[in-house]
């Protein structure tokens, strides 16, 4: 193509990417637009990887599912698909009664969604889970245990860690409350492929996540989510709620707000979790919460993406006296 201006590397030297030259046993590795000189470790879930020779090598532990549920009708499944569903009623966060034989299961989430403002958006406000013959009631941040007559002994373990209360199962299931509107479910990996509803089927693949009771792939967050609700006396929601248009006084209160979530305070994470959804879905909170708890729903949005950032090792301050404060010596 004839002659282009530029420098390139002496005889059995590489370009290592950033203007230099190496030898082959010295490149570099690339993870999130990030260049990692060779003999560098970084984690990835729960495994570690190491450069060597402008490859990875990692470990191959199999690792816990997270599934988290956030502020206005937010989910990211277990397999990592972000997708909004605003719907008013109980849904099946996640259970392993699925398939034809729905006998065999140990536990069964669910959420109860309320609206939250006067947008008709919706927020968790109650989680039951059923363990066995024990169903524990999570509501106005405390918890209740209720005995029924059916089902197994499952033993659980409750604490509270910072903000969090912590209930943990002996058949692998975590539950995280932050005892307002946020929600994470951990699981083992020995669920893999074994759980259904709103947080996905856990099998490594995020794009049969929408399959719905029946067992069919859905394309449509909003079929797939009516087909986890608990009561058929629940209308379908039909429309996707755009609490922006709807408050658009508030529009531009809500993107200065969250604009904190791409702005140099988290830059350290935006090569390792791409802040684009979080920040639509805080647009989309501090839009709807019009009804009191204004900041409780921009805190909370900001605060899942900074979770995020920490699950992938980029730790951010992002809490000052002005934004979002918590009282550290109090929950201490």
């Amino acid at each position: 193509t004839g002659c282009v201006s530029g420098c390139v590397c002496p005889e059995g030297l590489f370009d290592d990417g950033r203007g230099g030259c190496v030898e082959e046993k010295d490149c570099p590795c690339i993870h999130n637009n990030q260049w990692y000189s060779s003999g560098d470790k970084i984690t990835v879930d729960c495994n570690s990887c190491t450069c060597q020779k402008g490859f990875w090598s990692c470990t191959d532990s199999v690792c816990f599912g997270t599934c988290m549920i956030y502020g206005s009708g937010h989910y990211i499944t277990f397999d990592g698909k972000f997708y909004d569903f605003d719907g008013n009623c109980e849904y099946v966060a996640t259970q392993d009664f699925c398939g034809d034989n729905n006998s065999g299961g140990s536990f069964s989430i669910i959420t109860e969604n309320v609206p939250c403002g006067t947008t008709g958006v919706t927020c968790s406000k109650a989680i039951k889970i059923f363990l066995g013959k024990t169903e524990l009631k999570l509501e106005n941040k405390d918890y209740k245990e209720i005995q029924r007559d059916i089902g197994d002994d499952v033993r659980y373990w409750n604490r509270t860690v910072g903000l969090y209360l912590v209930i943990e199962a002996s058949n692998g299931l975590m539950l995280i409350w932050d005892k307002k509107t946020t929600l994470f479910i951990k699981l083992t990996p020995a669920y893999k492929g074994k759980v259904c509803g709103l947080c996905g089927n856990f099998d490594d693949k995020a794009s049969n996540d929408f399959t719905t009771r029946s067992g069919l792939q859905e394309t449509n967050a909003l079929k797939f989510g009516n087909s986890w609700k608990q009561s058929s006396m629940c209308p379908d929601v039909t429309l996707e709620i755009k609490p922006c248009d709807i408050k658009p006084h508030r529009k531009s209160w809500a993107e200065k707000e969250c604009s904190i979530i791409k702005s140099e305070v988290f830059k350290v994470c935006h090569s390792k979790v791409d802040p684009s959804p979080f920040y639509e879905a805080c647009v989309h909170d501090a839009c709807s919460c019009d009804s009191g708890g204004d900041c409780e729903c921009f805190c909370s949005a900001v605060a899942a993406y900074a979770q995020e950032c920490t699950k992938a090792e980029a730790c951010v301050f992002w809490r000052t006296p002005d934004i979002c404060p918590i009282f550290c010596d109090y929950y201490n």
